[in-house]
């Protein structure tokens, strides 16, 4: 595409967002149980699939829908700089979009499933008509979906090559819901803008007080309950493991709440990292029960 640099095109695709999703992938294909060894390439195109491709999708049709905004935010992005010139971004979106699905059809049908639910929703967050990101409610709940549970679906699907095991599916499905509150965290930077062009982030419906405090509780009560799983699939050592990480996001809690705008970068970096290694510690409880 012509005026657009390799470096412009990689900031599009935002690497750095793509970490939550191959994380939660990661889990997926721990929590299965199943050998890796002969399975590098599955594994491989698994990786690039939940976090260049399909998170990567997510994040340039985001940037070309949310153009406007971002000239009010963050007028240095590659779209409203000029440096991603007339529609290339959109071109890419659709680009990346197609290889995805690409990329999920070789890995099998069950992964194509889940990578067309995820590429619908990101589209769907973005792109009007719909544009689930209005409402920071059901807006966050689809990107908490994308980044958690959907990469640890797939990444069960590929190692098991079969629809995952019931445990899988409602423990991704509660960290899914735990994302929820990191998604709210991260619409602090965007605040002022978001007032001004109607986006109906948490922040912009609650304030920052109330808003972080539903991050803190969207996050810590899935936590619970999959606390009281481990517990009941006869789990104790990962049940401590992962309560400590859990009194761990607690500690860390009050110095979000006293100034939530300013010290929620600060909660990505600490809360959250806690809350991501809870992640790691369910999967090896679950791969446990899958190989007992």
């Amino acid at each position: 595409m012509q005026g657009l640099s390799a470096k412009t095109f990689l900031t599009l695709l935002k690497p750095v967002t793509w970490f939550p999703p191959m994380w939660a992938y990661g889990c997926g294909a721990v929590s299965a149980g199943a050998a890796i060894e002969g399975r590098w390439l599955e594994v491989a195109l698994g990786v690039l699939l939940a976090g260049p491709l399909v998170c990567g999708t997510s994040q340039v049709v985001n940037d070309w829908f949310d153009r406007h905004v971002d000239a009010i935010n963050e007028p240095d992005r590659p779209i409203p700089s000029g440096r991603a010139p007339g529609r290339s971004a959109l071109y890419i979106a659709i680009a990346w979009t197609l290889l995805s699905l690409a990329v999920a059809a070789f890995l099998g049908p069950v992964v194509l499933v889940a990578a067309a639910v995820g590429i619908v929703l990101a589209w769907a967050y973005s792109a009007p008509p719909v544009r689930l990101k209005l409402n920071g409610w059901y807006g966050n709940a689809a990107v908490g979906f994308c980044y958690e549970g959907l990469p640890w679906i797939t990444g069960a699907a590929v190692m098991a090559a079969a629809v995952p095991a019931s445990e899988i599916l409602v423990v991704a499905l509660l960290y899914s819901l735990g994302a929820h509150g990191i998604m709210v965290l991260n619409d602090f930077k965007a605040l002022e803008g978001d007032r001004q062009l109607g986006v109906r982030t948490l922040p912009v419906q609650l304030g920052p007080e109330r808003a972080a405090a539903v991050a803190c509780w969207t996050m810590a009560v899935p936590q619970v309950f999959v606390v009281a799983l481990l517990a009941y699939w006869g789990q104790p050592l990962f049940v401590f493991a992962v309560l400590a990480v859990l009194i761990a996001q607690f500690g860390c809690m009050p110095r979000l709440l006293s100034d939530p705008r300013a010290n929620a970068p600060w909660y990505n970096a600490t809360g959250v990292s806690l809350f991501v290694s809870g992640m790691m510690i369910t999967a090896f409880a679950l791969r446990g029960i899958a190989l007992s």
